[in-house]
């Protein structure tokens, strides 16, 4: 029989002790941060919201922390019992006491803002060029000056851009593409971006309704392929109609809307319901988008159909009614600068079997949209 000394087992004992008090973590200490404001308004409340998230941070939406101060007497108001982490802080002016940030139909404030490290965007802000890192126990301080993202007029930009789409029709594998001057604006209640247009009418927090319209290109020329000869050349429009926009849990947007032929070039008009999510990376704000187009028989016709005294041999007459399609799609918005920004919009949409039985297409599908480099004043 073998006998464990008592000192043996003791220390033993010392060693189990000491790894299991080893195994349990230590207790992080919370950190602070203490804000003063270069221009703080005369009265009302003033918010911060602290971000954790980029994504969350991107849209202004889903805060980790939330503090409310009355409008006093403050030089530096103190956000307390931060865990330690990477974040960027967010403060507007709650001008019209509704306890939310208002904003215009595409999501940019119209209240006075400011964020950390002198951060001053003219479009969404990137949580990267906010973001700092607060250390167990520490205290930080900032000052922040409000300001309107939008200016006093709106924010102008100057640049160029590309529509482009390509083509589904037989014995042609180009597209259509057009280069034209981008006149970019963004206002409280107008916005401007490349083809397209809104024009916000009411709304400003999680429900917004506007006024939209589209410049749409055509989508072919007669000369693109034999099966398209003699067929004319399709017209460009412009498309305007009313958008719905909702703003829901998770950073997640829907829009619904409807847009008719107002030049009636074409007639007709068409109307989608989309999903969209808002991620970034770094200076990048990417979009992933999903939706389901209706396209009424007037344009249905005059993109794939063949009328009757077009048809030849080798292209039968034939009709549409209204189609449907699905698209996927995904948005850039870069801020290369706070001054010169790149937006891409670029989408995929899978027709419907009525379009591809058409005898000038031989494709179920097209690849379009449009690219903006600007520069914003």
């Amino acid at each position: 029989m073998v006998f464990i000394k008592p000192h043996i087992k003791s220390s033993w004992c010392c060693v189990v002790v000491a790894l299991c008090l080893l195994s349990i973590p230590l207790p992080t200490v919370a950190a602070s941060l203490t804000v003063k404001l270069d221009n703080p308004p005369e009265s009302g409340t003033v918010e911060f919201q602290l971000f954790d998230s980029a994504n969350a941070f991107g849209a202004l939406r889903n805060p980790f922390r939330t503090i409310r101060y009355d409008v006093d007497a403050h030089e530096r108001y103190v956000i307390e019992d931060i865990p330690p982490g990477e974040y960027a802080l967010f403060v507007y002016s709650d001008q019209n006491e509704n306890k939310r940030i208002d904003k215009n139909f595409v999501g940019i404030p119209v209240e006075p803002i400011g964020f950390s490290n002198r951060y001053a965007p003219k479009a969404p802000p990137s949580f990267s060029r906010a973001a700092f890192v607060l250390k167990d126990n520490e205290t930080r301080h900032f000052d922040v000056e409000l300001y309107q993202a939008l200016g006093d007029f709106g924010r102008l930009g100057v640049g160029v851009g590309l529509i482009a789409r390509s083509s589904p029709y037989r014995e042609y594998d180009g597209g259509v593409y057009q280069i034209i001057p981008a006149i970019t604006y963004t206002g409280e209640r107008l916005q401007v971006y490349g083809p397209n247009v809104q024009l916000g009418i009411a709304g400003s927090g999680r429900l917004r309704l506007a006024l939209s319209g589209q410049y749409r290109i055509g989508v072919y020329k007669e000369e693109d392929s034999p099966f398209l000869a003699g067929m004319g050349d399709r017209k460009d429009t412009f498309l305007a109609g009313l958008a719905i926009q909702a703003e829901l849990p998770g950073v997640v947007d829907l829009e619904l809307g409807y847009q008719h032929d107002v030049l009636d070039r074409i007639g007709g008009g068409v109307a989608g319901l989309s999903v969209s999510k808002g991620l970034q990376s770094g200076i990048v704000r990417f979009t992933p988008k999903l939706g389901i187009n209706y396209t009424s028989s007037e344009i249905a016709n005059h993109d794939f159909g063949v009328p009757a005294d077009k048809a030849t041999a080798s292209r039968p007459a034939y009709t549409l009614g209204s189609t449907t399609s699905i698209e996927a799609g995904i948005g850039l918005f870069i801020e290369i600068t706070r001054e010169w920004l790149f937006v891409v919009d670029l989408n995929w949409e899978k027709f419907s079997d009525e379009v591809t039985d058409s005898p000038i297409v031989d494709k179920d599908s097209v690849v379009k949209g449009f690219a903006v480099i600007s520069y914003v004043f």
